[in-house]
């Protein structure tokens, strides 16, 4: 079966009728009337498409009858298959099958990226943060209606209609080789499946789901989520903020709105830390290469964040470093310390 039958299916029955109609008029005409495969091929098309042009060779009665069956049989055969093929050309429905061709072509090679489960308020709010910071993804949605506007409106965008908490989808979206998911489906049950069942297809996985109820949180943390939004308690926290300390939220919401041409705070992994750099401490890097970016946080292997690390912190495997900084000078820092972007 084709990948895409569903998108062709009445086409797809039209031709194969077609195709029979003609081969069965052929064969009739070489049995009956002994014509040659060619002329017997072009006696059974003037026939089926009723063009009326004279017989190849006079028939005889028997030839005449079969001709007259053939007509009442496959009467509107031609007009139909055209019609078919007219109306998906019309509809459009072709070019949703070339697209779908060239997302699956694409996952196929997409690795390191980011599942986002969800075109949602918060979807499209995630998705809009990845785009700025040219980060790799790809939206599931199960919605039909929202998967054709988006293939319309957003070509570029890598999307895959189907429900997420189906693991063949998720297998699809290449959760295997990704490096993070997001879950923002509206309900929580929905959330909790595609928790558990990428956890257990990827132990790796960065996994960030959203949850409508607090008492989803513990369970989606059991289920295997890194982490667990409650989009109501953010926005709620975030407002009271905005009237204690404006200022400070406007400068926090500056940076993190910036794109990653404009990053000032970024976040540094060293999953694999050269061996030259292993336990040199945070001092030695800055007066080494004076690269300009400023270390605020560190995070330890233990998962444990501190805030204005002592310049005496040692970097070791699968630490993270908080700089701040302009591109320039984060790339920079980078560059010293052996991180490809």
């Amino acid at each position: 079966m084709f990948p895409q039958f569903k998108y062709f299916k009445e086409l797809y029955y039209a031709l194969v009728v077609l195709v029979v109609v003609l081969l069965g008029g052929t064969l009739g005409y070489i049995l009956i009337e002994g014509y040659s495969w060619m002329d017997a091929f072009y006696m059974t098309v003037i026939t089926v498409s009723t063009v009326g042009f004279s017989e190849v060779v006079p028939l005889s009665m028997e030839g005449r009858l079969f001709t007259s069956f053939l007509i009442i049989g496959t009467f509107g055969t031609f007009a139909y298959t055209l019609s078919n093929v007219a109306k998906y050309v019309v509809s459009g429905k072709y070019r949703i099958y070339f697209k779908n061709y060239k997302v699956m072509n694409e996952l196929e090679h997409l690795s390191n990226h980011v599942i986002v489960c969800g075109y949602g308020r918060n979807g499209k709010q995630a998705i809009k943060t990845l785009t700025a910071h040219n980060q790799k993804f790809v939206v599931i949605e199960r919605e039909v209606d929202i998967v054709n506007v988006i293939r319309e409106s957003m070509e570029d965008l890598l999307i895959i209609e189907g429900d997420a908490t189906d693991d063949s989808i998720l297998l699809k979206a290449g959760v295997t080789r990704a490096k993070a998911i997001i879950a923002t489906l509206p309900k929580d049950a929905d959330n909790l499946f595609v928790v558990l069942s990428s956890r257990e297809l990827n132990r790796e996985l960065n996994i960030i789901s959203r949850a409508s109820d607090d008492r989803s949180e513990h369970k989606l943390k059991i289920a295997g989520a890194n982490n667990v939004i409650l989009p109501d308690n953010v926005g709620g926290s975030h407002m009271a903020t905005l009237v204690l300390t404006p200022d400070l939220m406007e400068f926090l919401d500056h940076i993190s709105l910036m794109g990653k041409d404009e990053s000032t705070l970024v976040e540094i992994q060293f999953k694999n830390l050269p061996s030259d750099f292993e336990h040199k401490s945070i001092i030695e890097i800055e007066k080494r290469y004076r690269t300009g970016a400023r270390i605020i946080g560190y995070k330890t292997p233990q998962n444990e964040v501190i805030v204005n690390p002592s310049p005496d912190t040692e970097l070791v495997q699968n630490s993270k470093l908080f700089v701040l900084g302009n591109p320039d000078q984060i790339r920079r820092l980078k560059s010293a310390l052996h991180i490809d972007e």
